[in-house]
């Protein structure tokens, strides 16, 4: 992303966080101004007197400031892309943003939102035929496709300098290309984006591709099964190319630390003292509340606010049965028995396995390993997982 619209996305969201703070304090002021009950529902209303006053000033000055510093910004745009070209950390930061607040970018057509796009080698792929042909002069026949986790990026498959993606791509002879996306949208949402970009990945292809292997790690995983659940009915053929997916620490039956992000709303929003800083916690993105369950479907999200305390359970659709599917899991624990998980995704989870342990997903034979030791990052790097994936990609 260049400097320019980094700037102005970022001035964009610092006015809108003054705008969101001023909110916040105000309903405080308020709410012990009216001596609200301890428990129940809140004054409406903007705070009385002098303080209602003080708050309207300050977001006109900050309305005003914002159009100026954006129009400043918009005129400076081509010298400041001179001045300072991007690198992996600022792409690093502003993926991290989008998975935060991500679906709220895109919303306010902020220039940090992160269109999903093909890479390769650190750049976008052209979609176009012939500007693929240009950029990839001898393309094989096989595609290794990584998918990456949440608020992540393309580059972040390389740890320590190992990558999962390009090391499969020697093993095969094909060529590894990368995706990246805001993953603040709802998984759904990415996931039928995913199914119609990669349908014009194999059609734009330079050659005719035979086979597809995807590499899934974290939330990367959710948005590759929503768009193989939803490739039919969008009339779409890439899902017959795909001979094998490795899920890395998916958490296909959802994510424990959503569901206690979600207690927290329910029990701050009981009081009206604590109701305006719990609602801090309702910034957080599309993306991350889908990690509560692992939901893949819109239904699964569709009529319900997704705030609230809720049971729904996705369904787990089944995959094609063509499909060669492989599953690692990590466990902080000494065992590999240990159902702590890898610090963010119960092994469980990552195994698609329900309570009473009966797999809700269809492996391939020996297809699932936990490993000991191993947090949630090491997945991406880590030579045991490196040696399961050679022995189980075929």
């Amino acid at each position: 992303m260049k400097t320019g619209q980094t700037l102005r996305g970022a001035a964009r969201l610092a006015f809108d966080a003054v705008d969101g703070v001023t909110g916040i304090v105000e309903d405080m002021y308020r709410n012990i101004a009216a001596v609200s009950p301890p428990i129940g529902q809140a004054p409406t209303g903007g705070a009385p007197g002098i303080a209602g006053f003080v708050h309207a000033t300050i977001r006109g000055i900050n309305g005003l400031t914002r159009e100026s510093v954006d129009i400043v910004l918009g005129r400076l745009a081509d010298s400041l892309d001179e001045l300072a070209p991007p690198g992996p950390g600022r792409e690093a930061v502003i993926s991290a943003l989008n998975g935060v607040v991500g679906d709220y970018l895109l919303d306010t057509d902020n220039p940090l939102a992160i269109p999903m796009q093909w890479r390769r080698h650190g750049g976008t792929l052209p979609m176009d035929r012939d500007a693929l042909k240009r950029a990839v002069p001898r393309p094989s026949r096989q595609l290794i496709i990584t998918v990456h986790g949440l608020c992540m990026n393309d580059r972040q498959w390389t740890r320590n300098g190992h990558n999962h993606g390009v090391h499969q791509a020697e093993r095969f002879g094909a060529d590894a290309v990368h995706l990246l996306y805001n993953t603040g949208r709802h998984i759904s949402v990415n996931g039928r984006e995913l199914s119609t970009q990669l349908e014009a990945l194999i059609a734009a292809w330079p050659t005719r591709v035979r086979s597809v292997r995807i590499l899934a790690h974290s939330m990367g995983g959710l948005v590759t099964r929503s768009a193989l659940a939803q490739a039919e009915t969008l009339g779409h053929d890439w899902p017959e190319r795909v001979r094998s997916i490795a899920f890395l620490g998916t958490p296909h039956l959802g994510a424990p630390l959503e569901r206690g992000g979600n207690w927290i709303d329910v029990l701050g929003a009981l009081s009206p003292y604590t109701a305006p800083i719990a609602r801090l916690g309702w910034l957080r993105s599309a993306g991350i509340t889908d990690l509560r369950h692992g939901s893949t479907l819109d239904e699964d999200w569709q009529g319900r606010d997704r705030f609230e305390r809720s049971d729904h359970r996705p369904n787990l659709h089944p995959l094609p049965a063509h499909i060669e599917a492989v599953a690692a899991a990590g466990t902080l624990g000494a065992r590999r028995t240990h159902l702590l998980g890898d610090g963010l995704v119960p092994v469980r989870s990552a195994l698609g396995q329900t309570r009473d342990g009966r797999p809700a997903m269809a492996w391939s034979e020996s297809g699932t390993r936990v490993f000991a030791r191993m947090n949630h990052w090491d997945l991406l790097d880590d030579p045991r997982v490196t040696t399961f994936l050679d022995t189980h990609l075929n």
